[in-house]
């Protein structure tokens, strides 16, 4: 007597359950160029280390005689994989079974995984590709009435939101993403969309019904628009890019909170020095110059991965390493309203400040800041609100910073680039006071230059008179900065600053805890 027919019976099922939605369903998947969740899960995960939970949940069915003739499988795979030898939960959307709309089984595999997360302390990986719930519930047709949760039960959202301070979670969608799913896909510190993916709160059919727009999927919530409104970080042409994306962010970061980011060994000179950035900034203080280049040059060659990059364009944000070691990255672009904070820039300020504090990444700033975007437009964004919030979440940081003054800083936006006991640099390119000059000299000597025989002439004098009073030199002099360098030498100095801060950011590890912000 021995239990082979029970244990036939599972390997069955299991057997079953890996046809997902069938032979037609996978085949009409790949037709529209995307991989089922099972092969996307194989493609990330390191060869072979996917190990599945609840294999065995699903729908079974029974001849007349009781013998198992089918298995439908909940339409949410979740496991546990390693990716690049670190072990990860990860769990995405049957899109064969369903359409990706949660069956009974699925849906409580969905809901597991963030507590699976929590509970093991490892990072998050979602493969989202699906929609929420439909009209007529879990169950289908079949389902009597809506009876919906005890009132006893957890909130579902709440391991959503703490799931977000312990470890990290990166998610990515992969086509039709609505409900439940698309506020999970941002539920997360960081989200990649590929080009040929929908994100919505509703569909088309549900919008036209209720506001009487019609609109395509990809007019509602399309790559090109999601990019734009910050709801994705990265958008990229295929899966497979997709993929490496969220295997490239979790190399920065540790498994939790309670650990500090891994270091790498490290093959670029930590004492490199780059002639061209002698010369990057021009003289002439209303020429741009490419801030990009600059960030590539400091940090270790090819280690910048940029974040978020059409959504606040005039902030740069990513991470990145110097001599091995993690760090977050936000410098000005001047290419775009010349570096001002915008409403948008400062909520991705704000929200990556956040997430570099959560998981103990160092935060370098590269500084050209001319303030306050302005106008109308500004002031009906609240720019003035969300700026100030993004300061108090710079002033709330317990990770270390450090500041290089490349070029301007101007304002009150200025304080959003300097944290608590900020190492600052100063090049010699650097310009900082309350207002720009041109904006000052308007302001302070607006009826002497209206008066001048050659009002041209007496506001290039005095804009240069006041340029000069702005110079560098006496803050370092006053100690204003730790040092004014030649910028060939940001590199080495910010290596050292690492060093220096091993102590501190050791000393700052659990969770990330805040208070009201503006």
């Amino acid at each position: 007597m021995s239990w082979e027919k029970e244990a036939e019976e599972i390997r069955r099922r299991r057997m079953l359950a890996k046809r997902q939605g069938g032979e037609d369903a996978v085949q009409r998947q790949h037709e529209k160029g995307r991989l089922t969740v099972r092969e996307r899960i194989a493609r990330l995960a390191d060869e072979g280390s996917f190990r599945e939970l609840g294999e065995g949940a699903g729908v079974p069915h029974f001849d007349e005689d009781g013998n198992l003739v089918d298995f439908e499988p909940a339409n949410y795979v979740l496991g546990f994989a390693t990716v690049n030898g670190r072990r990860v939960a990860i769990g995405g959307e049957d899109f064969t079974l369903k359409g990706g709309s949660p069956n009974p089984a699925g849906l409580r595999k969905s809901v597991y995984a963030e507590d699976l997360a929590l509970t093991y302390k490892v990072p998050l990986v979602r493969l989202h590709e699906g929609g929420g719930g439909s009209v007529a519930g879990s169950g289908g047709k079949k389902a009597a009435r809506p009876l919906g949760d005890p009132v006893f039960s957890t909130p579902r959202f709440l391991s959503v939101t703490q799931v977000l301070g312990e470890v990290p979670v990166a998610t990515a969608a992969l086509g039709p993403v609505a409900g439940l799913p698309a506020s999970r896909l941002v539920a997360s510190h960081f989200a990649v969309m590929v080009e040929s993916a929908q994100v919505l709160i509703a569909g088309p059919k549900v919008v036209e019904r209720a506001l009487g727009e019609k609109l395509s999927k990809e007019e509602l919530g399309g790559a090109d628009v999601h990019a734009k409104s910050g709801v994705v970080d990265n958008v990229v042409a295929s899966e497979e890019e997709a993929l490496g994306e969220i295997a490239r962010f979790l190399s920065y970061l540790p498994d939790n909170v309670w650990q500090l980011p891994p270091d790498v060994a490290a093959t670029d000179d930590r004492n490199r020095m780059d002639e061209a950035l002698l010369s990057i900034v021009p003289k002439d203080r209303r020429k741009p110059f490419q801030m990009r280049k600059i960030v590539k040059s400091v940090m270790d060659e090819g280690s910048f991965f940029e974040m978020t990059r059409r959504y606040g364009p005039s902030l740069i944000t990513g991470l990145a390493r110097l001599n091995g070691r993690s760090v977050g990255v936000i410098a000005n672009d001047c290419m775009v309203y010349a570096g001002a904070m915008t409403a948008e820039a400062a909520q991705k300020l704000r929200r990556f400040s956040d997430f570099c504090n959560t998981f103990h990444l160092p935060i370098v700033s590269f500084v050209d800041e001319p303030g306050f975007m302005i106008g109308s437009s500004s002031e009906k964004a609240a720019t003035i609100r969300h700026g100030t919030a993004a300061i108090a979440a710079v002033m709330q940081s317990r990770v270390p910073w450090a500041s290089i003054i490349v070029h301007k800083v101007f304002g009150v936006a200025g304080a959003a680039h300097f944290g608590p006991d900020a190492f600052v640099l100063s090049w010699p390119s650097a310009a900082t006071g309350a207002l720009p000059v041109e904006g000052g000299v308007a302001i302070a000597f607006a009826r002497e230059i209206a008066a001048a025989p050659d009002p041209d002439a007496l506001r290039k004098e005095l804009e240069e008179k006041l340029a000069a009073g702005q110079s560098p030199f006496p803050r370092a002099e006053g100690f204003s900065v730790h040092e004014l360098i030649d910028p060939r030498e940001t590199r080495p100095r910010l290596c050292d600053w690492l060093d220096w801060t091993a102590a501190w950011r050791a000393s700052e590890l659990g969770p990330f805890r805040t208070t009201m912000r503006p």
